[in-house]
């Protein structure tokens, strides 16, 4: 679906594979989800163009709580030979966390996410119980190691819990760099 829950997901759909149409928004799931075990495949096409936060970037929020780019993001970006900032490289937390290691194939070679997602939980006074934590396998090496999530992504200043939420949509982002779109596939989830 896409963030308006009254029109349907306007990404292109062909042989298993959907790809991001870039005009049409980030899409988001039907149900709403705790704590979850996700793979995710993805693959920036072989003729990318572009550099740094311009190449290749999408974004996988783990929890959607709002619209455009509200919620927790695990970045995805063509990060195969691309210099960018490293808390905004693939497998960061964007803006917060620098993954352990940078096993991005090359473009045109598909990437996996196998993401354990532990959700925060709130007080009744809406202050932060538990915050969020999250492992994260990024084609088989570990990147992210229970990181212990410092609130929702923030483009710009401190992360924070600003509001208190309960389970939440799962989020792919259509970022607006004028590169050639993601593809994805082979996605799957289960709640923990």
């Amino acid at each position: 679906m896409t963030e308006d829950r009254s029109k349907p997901a306007a990404w292109t759909v062909a042989n298993k594979v959907f790809t991001v149409n870039k005009k049409s928004g980030n899409i988001e799931t039907k149900e709403s989800f705790g704590n979850y075990q996700l793979h995710l495949e993805w693959r920036v096409p072989a003729n990318i163009t572009g550099k740094g936060q311009g190449r290749g970037n999408s974004g996988l929020f783990l929890a959607s709580i709002g619209k455009g780019d509200a919620g927790y993001e695990l970045q995805i970006l063509d990060s195969y030979k691309n210099d960018t900032y490293t808390n905004g490289q693939a497998a960061s937390i964007y803006k917060q966390f620098v993954p352990l290691a940078n096993p991005t194939r090359k473009p045109g070679e598909w990437n996996s996410y196998d993401v354990i997602w532990t959700a925060p939980t709130f007080n009744e006074d809406k202050t932060v119980k538990t915050p969020a934590r999250v492992t994260v396998l990024f084609n088989g090496v570990l990147v992210q190691d229970n990181t212990t999530l410092l609130g929702p992504t923030q483009y710009i200043g401190a992360p924070a819990y600003r509001q208190a939420h309960g389970p939440a949509p799962i989020k792919l982002q259509s970022h607006g760099d004028p590169s050639e779109p993601l593809s994805f596939r082979n996605i799957w989830i289960r709640n923990l």
